[in-house]
């Protein structure tokens, strides 16, 4: 089995890297080998091993082969601003082919499961007219998105998996994780979007205490992607 997905989100800090960190548990808890990906990434930290980004390390945490960090994050930026931004600061030009073949090298280990998440959205700007969207594009990559599931996310899901399909991709499954426990209609909500999206859903994760991602995982059903020893 050598199954890749790749993560995305309906908008910034919606829990891609909590959502992708309990996948990569639950595939390691079934016994399959996990790589991951986080080719992009700001708001990083300076440390004596070099900038570091936390949503990285966490990936890194969950992957059962042996991998540098600089093989998840080969780009990594101080600013916690968009991607695009944060390169230009530092003259770096973040394009598709620059990500595409560290992200190759990470598919090419052969991980029973290999998740590549993406930064902020879909449409996350990189270098003159091209998009983060442009990578699992290049690379024919299924997608799993993650909704945060708040006031305003229906919209947000429906138009990132109707541009999901507009570029030729699959629409693997989506996560609900829960962000606001408070909003008004939460279920009515979750079963709005599971009438109008055109995939199925992996879970709902409700707001946890700790979102450590073995209690990310005992909420989501790696069965419904057919990822089995």
């Amino acid at each position: 089995m050598n199954a890749v997905f790749f993560i995305a989100g309906t908008d910034t800090d919606v829990g891609k890297t909590t959502i992708a960190c309990g996948l990569l548990h639950a595939a390691r808890q079934a016994g399959l080998s996990t790589a991951a990906a986080k080719p992009v990434a700001s708001g990083c930290s300076q440390t004596a091993h070099g900038l570091r980004n936390a949503d990285a390390l966490a990936l890194l945490g969950e992957c059962s082969l042996a991998l540098d960090y600089a093989e998840v994050n080969p780009f990594a930026f101080a600013p916690a601003i968009a991607p695009h931004l944060a390169a230009r600061e530092v003259g770096v030009r973040l394009d598709v082919e620059a990500l595409r073949g560290p992200v190759q090298a990470i598919l090419d280990k052969g991980a029973d499961v290999t998740l590549v998440e993406g930064a902020g959205g879909w449409r996350v700007p990189l270098f003159g007219a091209a998009s983060l969207s442009d990578l699992p594009i290049a690379l024919q990559l299924p997608v799993i998105l993650v909704v945060g599931l708040r006031l305003g996310c229906i919209n947000h899901a429906l138009l990132s998996a109707e541009a999901i399909a507009r570029d030729g991709l699959q629409l693997a499954g989506w996560v609900a994780n829960v962000l606001d426990a408070q909003c008004a209609q939460l279920d009515a909500i979750h079963a709005t979007l599971l009438e109008r999206l055109p995939a199925p859903c992996l879970g709902q994760v409700p707001r946890l205490a700790e979102a450590s991602p073995a209690a990310v995982a005992a909420h989501l059903h790696l069965d419904v992607l057919g990822l089995t020893v």
